[in-house]
């Protein structure tokens, strides 16, 4: 790399990302699953307006985030095994690095999927990646139980279409975004995520919604807008099991976005972001509606509902497209696991570019390939 302009452009894309996810989940975490007339009345007319007090201090993140990050080691070291042994089982790997993120909740794996090495995850050994922040129910219980023995792909036996698949699949973007906006880079983009969510989320809406999410900050990184990248995550939907619903109420978010509804009525119109194809098109229509990223990423936390994963999610497609320089620096100070974000980030834009040796000291060090 010659650290062009270009390139560290797309660096502060590939940052952007992962820290205006951050921050969203920061901003919708004081006030997830308050209804708006409580938000109303805590913080005011307006809603949440700026970071506010959870969970002890100003900026702290919950489980959206602490996955997020978990996503992305997965799919480094699944990159380390596959570079460096020439084989491995990519969902295996990506499941093993959530059971360390299950441990830091106080939960025990499945016996069967022990020992995990915890301590061999730089990420296990943060103190805040520790903390208890509302752990979706069903990624806990997805990842409590035994996959299906018969899944060559480590699927949830579930059925569930939670935002819990979603909201976690943005480094799965800015692993595959080297390659390029050809049809077949994005397509394994979307491919890719759907597969990631499922290892917890069994519903074909969720598989729809967390590869079209991936889609966007694929291309949005790449320098493509919202609205020309929207019209090839919808043609991948509506090939795909479940997803004409997902591309459905996508299509009324971008329709919501252009009307004068007021934005907490057009987002009730919507849902409240607990299911998959809800908390894509509440994040949507905020990225869409909002004339910058401060603007955006409020309107997708004040609603009743799953506030901080629509902000965790509407952050990714934000930060993917305007980089980090766009993020209120008043946000982005206090902003718990900011350097572990930051990092991860850089990880995923440099990892082409590191020596296929996996020895002691190299890069890849940090990311064990089991």
């Amino acid at each position: 790399m010659n650290g062009n302009g270009s390139e560290e452009r797309l660096r502060s894309r590939y940052r952007g990302s992962l820290l205006a996810g951050g921050v969203g989940d920061a901003l919708g975490a004081p006030v997830e699953i308050m209804t708006w007339p409580e938000i109303r009345r805590t913080f005011g007319s307006r809603g949440v307006t700026d970071l506010s007090p959870a969970y002890g201090r100003i900026g702290a993140v919950t489980d959206d985030t602490q996955m997020t990050l978990f996503t992305g080691e997965g799919i480094l070291r699944a990159l380390s095994r596959s570079r460096n042994q020439g084989i491995g089982d990519p969902y295996r790997i990506l499941r093993r690095s959530y059971l360390r993120w299950l441990l830091t909740q106080g939960e025990p794996p499945p016996a069967e999927e022990v020992p995990l090495e915890p301590e061999s995850s730089w990420l296990f050994r943060i103190p805040e990646m520790n903390a208890v922040r509302l752990p979706g129910k069903t990624c806990l219980s997805a990842l409590r139980t035994p996959p299906d023995p018969h899944s060559p792909r480590h699927r949830a036996t579930n059925r569930s279409k939670g935002c819990g698949g979603v909201m976690r699949v943005a480094p799965v973007a800015l692993a595959n975004a080297f390659g390029g906006d050809c049809t077949g880079a994005i397509q394994h983009t979307y491919w890719l995520a759907g597969r990631v969510s499922e290892l917890t989320h069994g519903h074909p809406a969720s598989t729809a919604a967390s590869g079209a999410h991936a889609v966007l900050i694929h291309l949005l990184l790449l320098g493509r807008s919202l609205p020309e990248a929207l019209p090839v995550a919808e043609g991948l939907l509506r090939d795909s099991p479940g997803g004409e619903f997902v591309a459905d109420l996508l299509v009324r978010a971008e329709s919501l976005a252009k009307s004068s509804l007021p934005a907490v009525e057009s987002i009730g119109e919507i849902g409240e972001g607990w299911v998959a194809e809800e908390a894509l098109a509440i994040a949507l229509f905020a990225c869409l509606r909002g004339k910058t990223l401060e603007e955006a990423l409020l309107m997708a936390v004040n609603h009743g509902g799953d506030s901080d994963s629509t902000g965790s999610i509407a952050g990714n497609l934000l930060g993917a497209g305007m980089g980090e320089e766009a993020i209120p620096r008043r946000w982005l100070e206090p902003l718990e696991l900011r350097e572990a974000l930051r990092k991860m980030a850089d990880d995923l834009f440099d990892y082409p570019y590191w020596s296929r040796e996996g020895t002691e000291g190299s890069e890849w060090w940090r990311y064990p390939p089991h």
